[in-house]
């Protein structure tokens, strides 16, 4: 897959495909209805030249290329779109089964910013995925060394940010093992992390919208997260003290 430096990543985390799966479809579909104008119907060589794909419905619904989909954008170097699937051997926590990852990158225009909750939810939605985030790429590059265990992956946080726990010490595929900017929380995953609780949750219902399948995605900052502000980094750590089953935290 193609990494642009500068982009909204997107990542979410769903129950692996199964047979004639048409959540890959759903996928595609949904992340063009959700950004006016999108069309996902090309794909790139490995010299970054676009390759248009005449039958892309066709195609996205019987390559199962790692049990995913392949690699769809828009023909915008300019301004990037990226969407595409695979099946990942480990589980999402303790004992659970493989799982389906769908990855994604919006370019962080006024529009890419301004779709990019439905952008998220579409995707989420489609997966029927437990849970997933859309964040700058900078930013979640340091979420992502929140992750640590003392073998595996010692280290220390940065910035001061809570210790996260890895997959297999983490009770069930429905609790997030992260917080993003965007972060869509399928309805069990809204009960296995507490949200949202009317009385401790004014300021992020506020900036919360609901799914049609019951869950949530939700918004810790108006503006795309930036850890160098620090009303942001604090944004995100209140989050995470809001809710310690997030990372696999909190007390088994």
């Amino acid at each position: 897959m193609a990494v642009f430096s500068d982009e909204l990543g997107i990542i979410a985390y769903a129950p692996a495909l199964v047979g004639d799966d048409r959540r890959p479809l759903a996928i595609v579909h949904g992340m063009e209805g959700a950004l006016p104008g999108l069309r996902l119907e090309w794909t790139l060589s490995e010299k970054e030249e676009f390759i248009a794909v005449p039958h892309r419905d066709e195609w996205v619904a019987t390559d199962r290329t790692d049990n995913g989909f392949p690699f769809l954008c828009n023909d915008d170097k300019t301004r990037p779109v990226t969407i595409t699937g695979w099946e990942n051997p480990n589980g999402l926590a303790a004992g659970s089964p493989p799982h389906f990852e769908i990855h994604g990158s919006l370019h962080p225009d006024a529009a890419g910013i301004a779709a990019a909750t439905d952008v998220l939810a579409a995707i989420g939605e489609g997966a029927r995925a437990f849970w997933g985030h859309a964040t700058p790429s900078n930013a979640a590059v340091e979420i992502s060394q929140q992750t640590r265990d003392p073998v595996r992956k010692p280290g220390i946080p940065p910035r001061g940010l809570p210790l996260l726990k890895l997959a297999e010490h983490i009770r069930s595929p429905e609790i997030p093992h992260r917080l993003g900017w965007l972060n869509y929380w399928s309805a069990a995953a809204a009960r296995a992390i507490g949200f949202p609780d009317p009385a401790r949750d004014a300021e992020l219902l506020s900036r919360s919208r609901r799914t049609a399948s019951g869950g949530w995605v939700v918004q810790l900052t108006d503006a795309p997260l930036d850890l160098d502000n620090p009303a942001h980094l604090d944004a995100l750590k209140r989050a995470y003290e809001r809710f310690p089953e997030i990372g696999g935290r909190a007390a088994p």
